[in-house]
This record gives structure tokens, sequence and C-alpha cells, in this order.
């Protein structure tokens, strides 16, 4: 590390090199270790900078100062519900998308209408052609009997 990097990561993290990026503080204890005088320079300087910025306290505005600023400030407008959006294309749009849900889920309910009924109908048709075969075959059988 050089002294303009060293000086570069004071400037931008402050004197004390504990805050410094982790990825640069080896280095930079290298560098301390090889300058200590400019490195002590650096610090110093920085950590005068340092000690200004945390000792630094804004006040309060004056209601004079508040009161302007707020009848500066725009007043904001109602919102109004509008036919915009429907006339922009995007309602339509939606629109043809819930319609486009509600087919399909008529149609699938329809589907599946048919397919319960399909399966009702082999499932009890088979069995009442038992019972009519039993039936017929009984009432034969008691004929010839």
């Amino acid at each position: 590390m050089d002294v303009d990097r060293f000086e570069t990561l004071a400037q931008a993290y402050g004197g004390d090199p504990g805050r410094w990026p982790e990825a640069e503080r080896a280095a930079a204890e290298a560098f301390r270790f090889a300058s200590p005088a400019e490195a002590q320079r650096v610090l110093a300087e920085a950590a005068d900078l340092d000690f200004a910025l945390d000792a630094w306290r804004v006040s309060a505005p004056s209601a004079a100062l508040r009161g302007r600023v707020l009848a500066a400030a725009p007043s904001p407008r109602p919102r109004r519900r509008s036919l915009g959006l429907w006339l922009s294309g995007a309602g339509f749009a939606a629109a043809a998308a819930v319609a486009g849900v509600m087919v399909g889920v008529a149609a699938s309910n329809a589907a599946v209408s048919d397919i319960r009924a399909d399966a009702l109908l082999s499932a009890t048709l088979p069995q009442e052609g038992a019972a009519l075969a039993a039936f017929t075959l009984g009432a034969a059988g008691g004929a010839e009997a």
C-alpha cells in the first residue's frame, strides 16, 4: 500500500483503521509499520475531522423557517377516480382477463360435470344390466321349472 491509498482510506473511513474495510486492514497495518511518521500524520488529520464531525450538532429550525417552508410546499391534489384507467386500455385488458378466467371456470365446471355423469352412468349400468340379466334368467328358469 502506498501513501495515496492510505490517505484515501483515511479520508473515506476516518482515523480509526478498525472502521476501514477488512480487506484493506492488513495492508494498512503493514504501511503503518513501514512508514510510521507518514501514517501517524494521515491518521491524525483524519482523527481531527472525525472529532469535528462528531461534535457537529444541527439546531432545530425556527418556527418562522418551518412556517415558510410549509407555506411554500405545494398542496396535495385530491385523487380523483376517473375513467382514465378504463379508457387507457389497461382497464380493458383487465376486464378481458377477468372474462377469460370466468369462461375458463365455467368450461372446467361443465367438463367436470360431464365426466362425473359419465362415471356415474358407467358405474350403474353394468349393475343394472346384471340385475336385469339375473331377473331375466330367473324368470326363464322359473318358467322351465
